[in-house]
């Protein structure tokens, strides 16, 4: 069974309650009713339910009579949601009568519906950009306990079986934070592992902070950060398997991870790679995923209390009806 597989029938062994506030996107909608029928998840669409059941028609769908379809403009939990985003951004700035307004907003409606315990998770962005997702996600939901910054995890399925877990590494962070100082850089190690538990089904995340030089071998500022990092990431987390900091190869091939690091239990075993900053990761797993002709599934968003991901605007229905399956997993170990 593909790693794919494996996280689909994950997410249908225990169903979790997803929005998804684009009901009116194609792509979107398509993947829902294949989730609905599949027994994926129990999705909840934002909008007029006559409007989203007639659109679903239109496109041939048969099974969105299934979902839950909320309208905020009647929803009789709209005026509690207004009241619960006031008594959250009132310090902020925000009044009962600009929440009132910001609550018809279907990607405000999902996160209030997920903070309130009405649903687990959220996925938005075939319309809306990467900044419209997260703002009402980290306004309303907020970072993890221990956590303030949000970062994106990536699933390189790769066809190299010797390394990570069976050719299959997480790696982050990918997509969001540019320039981690060490301790945001700890804690993306420590949500990257947690990712690696939770979708990719990881039992022993082994973690790698990636550098250019290892154990010393160079001297530089960007190094001690990187140092500094691992140290903090054992803090948060006292039982994680890291180590830090090594070049790539050792922290992937045995042979050079024991010459390079001897005695360290992660080099040359590495399931899980932390690049120092978003440049290098971005840039590497494009490498990878181009060159080395791996799957890359993600970016997969870690560090909000409850999973709300986003979706690249040139997505296929194939890739949200994963992401759905991906933001599953996520909330069961999120509870």
């Amino acid at each position: 069974m593909s790693l794919i597989d494996q996280i689909i029938a994950r997410a249908k062994s225990n169903r979790q309650r997803i929005v998804l506030p684009e009901s009116f996107e194609e792509r979107t909608i398509t993947a829902a009713d294949r989730a609905l029928a599949d027994g994926l998840a129990d999705i909840i669409l934002i909008g007029n339910r006559e409007k989203v059941l007639a659109y679903a028609a239109s496109l041939g769908l048969k099974h969105i009579d299934r979902a839950t379809v909320i309208d905020p403009e009647t929803s009789e939990k709209t005026e509690t949601y207004a009241q619960l985003l006031f008594e959250l951004r009132q310090k902020k700035g925000m009044t009962l009568e600009l929440a009132r307004k910001t609550v018809l907003d279907p990607l405000y409606f999902g996160c209030l519906v997920i903070k309130s315990g009405d649903a687990d998770g959220q996925i938005s962005g075939a319309l809306s950009t990467t900044g419209e997702t997260l703002r009402p996600a980290l306004q309303i939901i907020k970072c993890a306990p221990g956590i303030t910054c949000v970062s994106g995890a990536m699933l390189m399925i790769t066809k190299t079986p010797q390394y990570g877990e069976d050719g299959v590494l997480v790696i982050g962070d990918v997509a969001v934070t540019p320039a981690p100082d060490a301790q945001q850089l700890a804690q993306i190690a420590v949500c990257t592992a947690q990712t690696a538990r939770s979708v990719a089904g990881f039992a022993d995340p082994r973690v790698a902070m990636l550098s250019f030089s290892t154990k010393g071998s160079a001297k530089h500022e960007v190094v001690d950060k990187v140092v500094e990092a691992t140290a903090l990431a054992k803090e948060l987390d006292p039982a994680l398997k890291i180590d830090g900091e090594l070049q790539a190869d050792a922290a992937l091939v045995p042979s050079v991870g024991k010459k390079k690091a001897p005695g360290s239990e992660i080099a040359g075993n590495a399931n899980v790679l932390v690049f120092p900053n978003l440049e290098v990761g971005n840039i590497a797993y494009k490498l990878i995923q181009r060159l080395g002709e791996a799957d890359a599934i993600g970016p997969i968003l870690q560090g909000i209390a409850r999973p709300v991901n986003d979706l690249s605007r040139g997505c296929s229905v194939d890739d949200v009806y994963k992401m759905i399956a991906i933001t599953a997993c996520q909330a069961m170990d999120a509870k």
